[in-house]
């Protein structure tokens, strides 16, 4: 297949992914895996999951990034910001559809009955992808006992990325004992990035929005609630933003589907219009695919040194304990009465149950099956 063919593959399959991958990075993830691994094969399942703990090492939003490295994958590096920028586009478009609606009409749409069946359907999404990279991950016991390390250590409150660095180092550590052969000291540094950007003056220009919302890019770990900490000190304490204004727009980032960051596009709105929904879209997401242009080059050659394919493995076992943690998580939050118990068990059936089915199918099926639970009950 030739070059422009692999693009449009790539395009199709990521404004797809784009339209229907609701449910936080976990979900948009184990819908990766499904189009690129099983489907498509454009990689094996253990490449796949090199790039998921590479990913989870580095700011920005990590099923955004994942889509950025299964791009180049197919396409090189043309791919890689073809697919970043279909799957975040039709976020980023109903999401300024609905800053429009915010602004002129002071309230969001009621789409609460549609979403309340997805949230639950996702969950089926999500254990099935454990299940899959779970089996590739743990090779040995002893990748194992470093899964069940870091899931203890989250449920205690320690950050992820710290969990996730000292799983790789105690890796290293252990398969450098393992093999007991010697070896060049290596160090493994954090990216430092300074403040570099200036104070936000008076009244907020959509430069000015670029700027905030690049630095926060440049540095923002975590999920929309993470997102919330930094926005709510970048715009709220300095007074150009309300704190309501801030959890709706989180809101909205929540229940769209795509990346929760399309948030930017909302706040971007709200604080300079349409040339600030597009600086601060443009702005938050630029870093990322910097990120991932400078390291997906250096996984497969992590991957060839005896040091650093332990270090891969043990962030790999890591980062599916805590993809465990997060669906615990969800399905305490989600699976509160018995429609949704309902909607999670015929999700369960339906992803474990009829093989090859596309997990769009159990999305909206969800969403279908909530909105008439809702409206009916």
């Amino acid at each position: 297949m030739d070059r422009k063919k692999k693009l449009i593959e790539v395009a199709a399959v990521f404004f797809r992914l784009g339209c229907f991958a609701f449910g936080g990075p976990a979900a948009h993830i184990a819908m990766m895996e499904e189009e690129v691994v099983r489907k498509r094969k454009w990689m094996d399942r253990q490449h796949f999951l090199d790039l998921i703990g590479i990913t989870n090492l580095i700011p920005g939003p990590n099923s955004t990034e994942m889509t950025m490295h299964c791009g180049h994958e197919r396409a090189g590096v043309l791919g890689l910001f073809v697919a970043g920028i279909c799957f975040i586009f039709p976020a980023v478009v109903i999401t300024g559809v609905l800053a429009w609606f915010y602004t002129t009409y002071g309230e969001l749409p009621a789409v609460a009955p549609f979403i309340f069946g997805i949230k639950p359907a996702v969950l089926a999404i999500i254990a099935a992808a454990i299940l899959k990279l779970g089996k590739k991950a743990l090779k040995n016991w002893e990748l194992g006992i470093i899964a069940i390390l870091v899931l203890i250590a989250s449920v205690l409150g320690v950050n992820e990325i710290v969990a996730l660095l000292s799983a790789g180092v105690l890796g290293m550590v252990y398969g450098y004992m393992k093999s007991q052969v010697s070896s060049k000291s290596m160090s493994i540094a954090p990216f430092l990035i300074p403040n570099v950007f200036g104070a936000i003056v008076a009244k907020l220009s959509s430069l000015q929005v670029f700027f905030t919302f690049l630095k926060v890019g440049a540095i923002l770990y975590g999920s929309g609630y993470v997102l919330f900490a930094y926005l709510d000190t970048e715009l709220v304490l300095k007074g150009f933003l309300t704190r309501l204004e801030l959890i709706d727009a989180i809101a909205v980032g929540q229940f769209t589907p795509g990346p929760v960051l399309s948030t930017a596009t909302f706040i971007g709105y709200q604080l300079a219009g349409f040339w600030g929904a597009i600086a601060a879209t443009f702005g938050i997401f630029l870093p990322s695919f910097l990120f991932v242009l400078v390291l997906n080059p250096l996984v497969p050659k992590m991957r060839n040194s005896k040091a650093l394919r332990y270090f891969l493995d043990a962030v790999n076992s890591a980062a599916v304990a805590i993809m465990v943690l997060v669906l615990y998580r969800m399905a305490l939050d989600t699976v509160t009465d018995w429609k949704a118990i309902s909607i999670a068990i015929g999700s369960m059936i339906l992803v474990f149950g009829v093989r090859k089915i596309n997990p769009i199918w159990s999305i909206l099926g969800g969403s279908i099956t909530g909105y008439l639970l809702i409206t009916v009950f």
